[in-house]
């Protein structure tokens, strides 16, 4: 007999999410940063110098809530919002700071992953891995006015 779902999905995912992100938070707090912060300041050391536009396409972020979380980076000396090659466009960098506090939470995040693995066991965190994925894929695949049927 087929699983029928029970509950909100969206409700269940932010449990988990607030759950998650809670354990982040506690590893990465002691290097100054909020898991959002971190992981902000991970994808500018990857992808620096960017366009902030393309930066929260990158992340799967709407724009207003990358400009908010960047304007953090930016009055602690982490990143930089730099001219682009003309008066319109815009590049953010990390600063060498940036960079070393990245190197600093990085130390703590990996615990947390580590930690997070043993508690839920690797083969669940790499199933629920494969399985956000899939549902990814599938969203983006999903046309524009499905919530209503």
């Amino acid at each position: 007999m087929p699983q029928v779902p029970r509950g909100c999905t969206s409700f269940k995912l932010r449990q988990l999410s607030r759950r998650v992100s809670a354990h982040y938070d506690r590893a990465v707090i002691g290097a100054g940063l909020k898991t959002t912060q971190y992981s902000l300041l991970s994808h500018l050391v990857k992808l620096a110098p960017i366009r902030p536009g393309e930066l929260a396409v990158a992340m799967e972020m709407d724009a207003s809530t990358l400009t908010r979380n960047l304007q953090v980076l930016v009055a602690q000396g982490w990143a930089t919002v730099d001219a682009g090659t003309d008066s319109r466009s815009r590049f953010v960098n990390p600063t060498a700071a940036g960079r070393a506090k990245r190197a600093e939470a990085q130390r703590a995040w990996k615990r947390a992953q580590l930690s997070l693995n043993e508690r839920l066991g690797a083969a669940h965190v790499a199933a629920l891995h494969a399985l956000i994925d899939d549902c990814l894929l599938l969203m983006n695949e999903a046309p524009a006015g499905d919530a209503d049927e």
